[in-house]
């Protein structure tokens, strides 16, 4: 059976002023996210988060102190305010759905009227800083002891190794002209050509492969349907961007050595600085039980963690998914 521990409410750790970075260097807007950038790439984050550059003041803007913070609340723009800061990182989006207006009636909209008027700037990494090899997953797994660990949904690199995301593969015997197909197939937009000679049951052939992206596969296979020879030695295959490594949503890991359960909470108290943790026992589960396998997740991470086996998952609620996988 599982158990899971469970990080103390957000708001907890709101009571910790938000860390200001200040000195006398600067650094131009722009050039700085690009350095965000490269830490975490935005294009790690989950398709659903709202990342990046949230609010920007009118350019060209200059950064002289970068104001850090887990929630943007009004309270902390504040203490932003008085800090002189010039732009705010969010870990967490102050901006989630569409604002349609921008007005002075929810706290949201005064948060952006305040950096617009203060020319203070606002960006948001969030599950960008999840996935990263270096990010909030990977942190949280060094407080567990020694061990080796592995994203539980890797990361997918940003863009196709190859033009395109399909391939189409076909022969051309010596009857045909594959020089005359290759020409036909290279007027389609978006379409990259490569071929071979091959020799088939005794027979030389010419084997055509192109790269192609969705839009431009309808009139590849159009063109080939028009011939019989061609349809029917034709292959389609669907490329798939590579897995990067040792990035991706939640951790699972694997400890050198097994530790009672008792053991492994005061390690995470002691590695988030915390006083104390929520903890959900499963069924036939004691604070001796033993523990090698701890899956991880920060944030809210139940459909993350959903469907992996471990002795204990750390997270933040809500687990009931979890639970009930494991009933």
């Amino acid at each position: 059976m599982l158990s899971s521990v469970r990080l103390i409410p957000r708001a907890v750790w709101l009571v910790h002023s938000p860390i200001c970075s200040s000195s006398r260097s600067f650094m131009d807007l722009k050039v700085l996210l690009s350095s965000l950038n490269d830490f975490a790439s935005l294009s790690l984050a989950e398709s659903w988060d709202n990342v990046g550059l949230l609010v920007e003041p009118s350019p060209p803007h200059t950064v002289h102190t970068l104001f850090l913070t887990n929630d943007l609340t009004e309270k902390v723009m504040e203490e932003a305010l008085q800090k002189k800061a010039d732009l705010i990182l969010s870990y967490h989006p102050p901006i989630f759905r569409p604002l349609k207006h921008i007005t002075w009636k929810t706290w949201k909209e005064r948060l952006v009227i305040r950096a617009l008027e203060n020319r203070v700037g606002i960006y948001s990494p969030h599950t960008a800083y999840d996935a990263a090899p270096q990010g909030v997953n990977s942190w949280l797994a060094k407080g567990l002891g020694v061990c080796t660990s592995r994203p539980i949904h890797p990361s997918k690199a940003p863009k196709y190794p190859t033009v395109g995301t399909h391939r189409v593969e076909f022969s051309v015997n010596c009857t045909e002209d594959p020089d005359k197909v290759i020409s036909a197939v290279k007027e389609i937009a978006d379409v990259s050509v490569t071929s071979f000679s091959t020799r088939t049951d005794d027979e030389e052939q010419t084997r055509i492969s192109l790269n192609c992206s969705q839009e431009a596969l309808i009139q590849v296979v159009n063109f080939l349907s028009q011939s019989r020879q061609f349809y029917q030695k034709t292959e389609i295959l669907s490329l798939e961007k590579p897995l990067l490594l040792h990035t991706g949503m939640g951790r699972l890991c694997t400890l050198d050595e097994s530790v009672s359960l008792a053991t492994m909470i005061e390690r995470i108290k002691s590695h988030l600085k915390l006083s104390h943790v929520r903890l959900a026992l499963g069924v036939g589960r004691t604070l001796e039980s033993p523990v090698k396998v701890v899956a991880l997740c920060a944030g809210s991470g139940s459909t993350v963690l959903q469907g992996t086996e471990a002795d204990l998952y750390l997270t933040e609620p809500s687990m009931q998914e979890v639970f009930n996988k494991h009933e």
